[in-house]
């Protein structure tokens, strides 16, 4: 699929590794200027700092994007952290720090840099498209994780509120809910020696229709179609990437 995005300016949360840096690189390979942050920045050209739960950080990182570009024309909410091999348990002992911990990042942030994203794109006349990931299981959730469970489930009806909000200044809002992804994260969970134990690789590709996780360059691929210009008129849409995930019980039984 190729776009032209010559022009355009995205701002990329979470871009130094994984979803985030391929949907960095795609945009960029298809014109845009791409702003890339995290919460420590990549080492590189138009990459800044960005810790998403503090609001002060937020605006002013929004407010230089602006100053040095003139606008903001494609916002991709992608910083997030998961559950780790060590914090996977039951609801009755997850602690509050460690709920606050997930749904601060992986929800609030997407909302504070949404919030002054958006702001931006209405400032300068309307126009723009915010991309948000999700996950699968904010849609079917998982066992253990009931903390990202709700962040991610957060963040697809936030998109779908944002999308009726700003469609009278032309602002689209989307987000993508990938499946398994073989980022940096997903393979020390996989590889972690409690997971070798449980056989959760087998048990896991077993569930999904394709038989293997995504590369991340897929996840950029959605995001690139829903960045593109002839995407014009689909809005509040969550887009699964997953393999075939939630499409149904896959295994016999």
């Amino acid at each position: 699929m190729r776009v032209d995005l010559t022009g355009k300016i995205a701002l990329v949360t979470g871009a130094a590794r994984g979803i985030g840096l391929a949907i960095a690189d795609r945009l960029a390979r298809e014109g845009a200027t791409v702003v890339r942050t995290d919460i420590i920045a990549p080492d590189e050209p138009n990459a800044l700092p960005l810790d998403v739960t503090d609001e002060a950080q937020v605006d002013a990182t929004i407010a230089a994007v602006i100053a040095q570009h003139g606008r903001l024309d494609i916002l991709v909410n992608n910083a997030g952290i998961g559950t780790g091999p060590e914090d996977r348990t039951d609801i009755d002992k997850v602690s509050t720090a460690q709920w606050n911990r997930v749904l601060q990042v992986d929800l609030t942030g997407v909302f504070l840099v949404s919030r002054a994203g958006a702001a931006a794109m209405i400032a300068q006349g309307g126009g723009g498209r915010i991309i948000n990931i999700a996950s699968v299981v904010g849609l079917v959730p998982l066992r253990l994780q009931s903390a990202y469970v709700a962040a991610k489930a957060g963040v697809a009806n936030l998109t779908k509120s944002m999308a009726l909000e700003l469609a009278k200044h032309g602002i689209l809002v989307n987000a993508i809910a990938p499946g398994s992804t073989e980022t940096d994260a997903w393979r020390n969970w996989i590889n972690d020696a409690s997971s070798e134990q449980q056989t959760l690789y087998t048990r896991l590709l077993s569930h999904i229709p394709l038989g293997r996780a995504a590369k991340p360059e897929e996840i950029a691929h959605a995001a690139l179609f829903l960045a593109a210009p002839a995407s014009s008129y689909i809005t509040g849409h969550v887009l699964t990437v997953d393999g075939g995930w939630t499409a149904g019980y896959s295994r016999d039984f």
